[in-house]
């Protein structure tokens, strides 16, 4: 487990892609008797790297007549012509990078990679260095000259001058040097002409993991960077530079100390990361959902019934001394701890609260060694979940991590992960992981539950049996969304839409709303249901579209009846009522334009089936405005500035 501490802890990252390899020819096949060189591998390792976000690209490759690069703002495939219209030399080691602008705005000047010393080095990077300008202006004094905006150039002429003052001319050795000299957060990639068949990679507070293959090796800002080539990963810690070539792979710390990664194995391929046949990747991850919370729930529980979370690194006893959770999350993470919320309390009876991740630690939050606090990030990376955990563990707080990324900073850091097993997330909004994301943290409340004595056995494993019917159960909503695809066609020119809930409902309204303002660029926004009467209800004119989220008749009636009265409500005003409602609830036929069934299930477990058509209305009404919903406008997948 990595200390949460380090130099400049509360530094930042930006989103990029980043991709660097090191083979041998021989290894490969030989580039003239078809195998992939280092420009192949580096290109699909961008492509891969896609989903991250960015605004440019570019590509360095180290070859016998020196480094070759090209570079271009705009999609990967301005970069592709780029290299169609002006073709690199073969060669077996390259970097490359997707750059999601900073410090300076995506022109070609500015994306990466950066060349210094004469053009001999050339240095991608992931983050931003804090200290940039002062360390500019020191080597603007020593005769740097500079031709872009970015930090980034600051850091590759400090990694030239450091290593042209060095002896030896090692380039790990600089590479360290120069870490010691940069404060923010950062993962750092050089070639150098010297070094030929090297790549040396250093990070902080920034991702970044090692490939393992058979006379090559592969250095991505994830795994999806190199999945097609191999699926042997090392995990490195906070402060490292890792050095590799085809046949090595050497790690160190900031100061020259050898270091040691932990090697992993991904459990997915690449095949998983195609879109399958579907039109876009966000459809496939919709209907990956039955797949997705089926695997988070295997193997959770023995035959008895007994949860076995072997991930949990925190005791029992612990645990039990717990007297309040706090669920640190952004966006879509943060509702599915707003639905975690909900069933924690109800099945343990202990106090939770859901903050948002970046108000949490200006607040000066009540934190002790009895909270436990739960940090959800599909990623692990996100920026404002990550320097919450650090927040919370200086104040002496448990941490469990609910994540999807094996290997990534927020489960490193923390005192406990229980990972979901949604398999990659390509589009930018999360669809698979927020099913993923509930169905653990149900899993969490029920062991709490379990441990703690709060419920018997047998109520854990009947509620454990209504989580395993739940996949099939997706499936059915799945096979049956031709209806709500009709009406978000028919509704592709519609300005704004409201959203409705109460109870676990109040969050899948609110994460509906999202979802139809990352993909569709329309206003829409989620209320709780019981708040209408207290303003919302202005809103409501003439035609205006408003889904509502309808609890189950079977639980409790009075909250049925009063949802039932909230459609009233907003029909006799106009609106044009859309109802999300329980297989057999006739109630609301008469009041609702539309209604969309799921399946019967029980009240706290409603929103892995209630959530799935407001997703696919989303992802139906933005294709049919033309949008790209993998890549919505100015998103990023994972969120690693502050």
């Amino acid at each position: 487990m990595l200390s949460a501490s380090g130099p400049r802890a509360g530094t930042l990252s930006a989103m990029c892609g980043i991709i660097g390899y090191a083979g041998r020819p021989d290894a490969v096949a030989g580039i003239s008797a078809g195998g992939h060189g280092a420009l192949d591998v580096v290109m699909e390792g961008l492509r891969r790297l896609e989903y991250r976000g960015y605004d440019s690209a570019g590509v360095a490759v180290l070859t016998p007549l020196g480094i070759e690069y090209r570079k271009k703002s705009g999609k990967l495939a301005n970069l592709v012509a780029e290299l169609a219209a002006a073709p690199l030399t073969p060669a077996t080691t390259g970097i490359g990078h997707t750059r999601w602008a900073t410090h300076g705005g995506p022109t070609d000047e500015n994306a990466h990679p950066h060349l210094a010393d004469n053009g001999r080095l050339a240095v991608i990077h992931n983050g931003i260095i804090e200290n940039f300008a002062e360390l500019k202006a020191e080597l603007l004094d020593a005769g740097a000259e500079f031709v872009s905006e970015t930090d980034t150039e600051v850091a590759a002429a400090l990694l030239a001058s450091i290593y042209r003052g060095d002896g030896d001319a090692d380039l790990a050795k600089s590479m360290q040097l120069a870490c010691q000299q940069l404060e923010g957060a950062f993962t750092l990639l050089a070639v150098h002409t010297d070094s030929p068949g090297t790549v040396v990679a250093a990070r902080r507070n920034s991702p970044l993991v090692v490939g393992l293959g058979e006379g090559e090796n592969f250095l991505g800002s994830d795994v999806s960077g190199f999945i097609d080539f191999t699926r042997r990963a090392v995990e490195l810690g906070q402060d490292q530079v890792v050095t590799i070539t085809p046949d090595t792979v050497a790690i160190t710390d900031f100061y020259g100390e050898p270091a040691v990664g932990t090697e992993f194995h991904v459990n997915w391929d690449a095949a998983a990361a195609e879109k399958g046949g579907y039109d876009s990747f966000m459809e496939k991850e919709i209907n990956d959902q039955p797949q997705a919370v089926g695997d988070t729930l295997l193997g959770r529980s023995d035959v008895d019934g007994r949860l076995t979370l072997d991930e949990l690194r925190v005791s029992p006893e612990e645990l039990k001394n717990v007297n309040k959770i706090m669920v640190l999350a952004c966006g879509t993470s943060a509702y599915a701890g707003q639905v975690a919320k909900y069933a924690i309390e109800h099945w343990c009876r202990l106090p939770v609260e859901v903050e948002l991740s970046h108000e949490f630690r200006y607040r000066d939050p009540i934190v002790d060694s009895n909270t436990l606090v739960v940090a959800i990030s599909q990623s692990g990376e996100t920026m404002d979940t990550l320097m919450a955990v650090r927040y919370a563990k200086e104040q002496g707080a448990k941490i469990l991590a609910i994540c999807n990324t094996n290997g990534s900073t927020i489960p490193r850091e923390s005192d406990a992960v229980l990972y979901t097993h949604a398999g990659p997330e390509i589009a930018v909004a999360s669809t698979k992981a927020f099913l993923a994301q509930i169905t653990a943290a149900y899993l969490l409340g029920l062991y709490l539950a379990q441990i703690r004595g709060n419920k018997f056995q047998g109520e854990i494993k009947d509620i454990l049996a209504d989580l395993a019917k739940v996949p099939d159960k997706i499936q059915q909503v799945l096979d049956n969304s031709g209806q709500i695809k009709e009406l978000a066609q028919l509704m592709k020119d519609t300005r704004s839409v409201l959203f409705l809930g109460r109870h676990v409902g109040f969050p899948v309204a609110m994460e509906g709303a999202l979802k139809l303002k990352e993909l569709a660029y329309i206003h829409a926004e989620g209320f709780a249901a019981g708040e209408l009467k207290h303003g919302p209800i202005a809103l409501i004119e003439e035609g205006q579209p408003v889904f509502v989220v309808v609890p189950s008749p079977r639980g409790r009636d009075s909250l049925h009846a009063k949802v039932v009265s909230n459609i009233q409500e907003i029909r006799a005003r106009g609106a044009k009522t859309i109802v999300i409602a329980e297989e057999g609830d006739d109630a609301v036929k008469a009041y609702a334009e539309h209604v969309f069934y799921v399946p019967e299930t029980p009240t706290l477990l409603a929103p892995l089936l209630t959530t799935v058509p407001l997703q696919i209305f989303a992802c139906e009404l933005a294709s049919a405005k033309g949008f790209d919903v993998d890549q919505p406008r100015n998103l990023a997948k994972s969120v690693t500035v502050e």
